[in-house]
């Protein structure tokens, strides 16, 4: 059974910075595509940034050059590293993945949440201005 727990998220002042965690287990797929999103109250969910069992990443334009996601293979943990966060990057952040066969991590990423078949619980991100 795949699990997938997220934690860092936490209260920082507009241009301050966080660094997300999401520890998976259970997973086995040797390709794969996780995906951070995120969802504002009020608003549907979005993508933040993806990485590939590659390494390749992809990122929403709202955050490019402001947020990095990496991968640590041997802990089996994904972060995301948020800086010059602002009040508008304030929600609930979502760690999710699927495996990869025919499609890229990008293309699944480019098409929405409902591409992702496993979801961690989320951590609350507030900015505060």
């Amino acid at each position: 059974q795949v699990q997938l727990v997220e934690s860092g998220g936490g209260s920082v002042q507009s241009g301050g910075s966080l660094r997300l965690s999401c520890a998976a287990s259970g997973y086995t797929d040797s390709r794969y595509c996780l995906g951070w999103f995120r969802q504002a109250p009020g608003k549907e969910r979005e993508g933040v940034a993806a990485i590939d069992s590659d390494g390749t990443t992809t990122y929403a334009d709202s955050v490019k050059g402001r947020f990095t996601i990496s991968q640590d293979n041997g802990k089996n943990s994904m972060y995301l590293e948020m800086n010059s966060l602002k009040p508008e990057d304030t929600a609930m952040y979502y760690c999710a993945a699927r495996p990869l066969q025919v499609w890229s991590c990008a293309y699944h990423f480019n098409r929405g949440p409902a591409r992702f078949a496993y979801w961690g619980q989320g951590t609350q991100v507030t900015v505060s201005s």
